[in-house]
């Protein structure tokens, strides 16, 4: 395991949860994860039985039966970020919303990252396992602003010569 370890809630289908800590990635080995628990264990989850799992600010939230405090699972508008804005069911009927990575690791790896709409809660980033999809679906893209296409060499070049003629006058 990697030596920089966050803090992490691992709640489970049985709405048990487990408090640990992980790497950000790197932490599936055929089909379990491996995680530090609190006192300084390696123990391997599989990856089936586990809801999600929170990467969070503070294990001592002060509540027993939601200590990541994912009380908002929707966005209220659009999201602020960039990213795919995406809608997941989970195998138990639960839906949470989020931004994902505009890239392969979408469609690659053992489960999807999501960057929950509330930022100020104690879960600042989540991992769902693929075996906890029951449907993943994109809302939007989100992307920053478009660029001006870039001018071709020699519209460039009659451009400054241009530009340099008004500048200093006809000689």
């Amino acid at each position: 395991m990697s030596s920089s370890r966050k803090k992490a809630i691992f709640r489970k289908f049985s709405r048990d949860w487990v408090a640990g800590y992980l790497p950000l990635h790197g932490f599936v080995h055929e089909g379990s994860v491996e995680m530090l628990d609190l006192d300084g264990k390696v123990v391997s989850l599989d990856a089936k039985d586990l809801k999600w799992i929170c990467y969070v600010r503070d294990f001592n939230s002060g509540e027993l039966n939601n200590p990541e405090r994912l009380v908002r699972k929707t966005f209220a508008g659009r999201p602020r970020g960039d990213g795919l804005f995406v809608r997941a069911r989970l195998k138990d009927g639960d839906m949470v919303e989020g931004l994902a990575a505009n890239d392969v690791s979408l469609v690659s790896s053992e489960g999807v990252f999501l960057t929950p709409p509330d930022l100020r809660s104690n879960t600042q980033r989540l991992w769902i396992p693929r075996t906890s999809l029951e449907e993943l679906d994109v809302v939007a893209v989100i992307g920053a602003a478009k660029r001006k296409p870039v001018a071709p060499v020699k519209a460039r070049e009659a451009a400054q010569e241009t530009a340099q003629e008004e500048l200093f006058g006809k000689g």
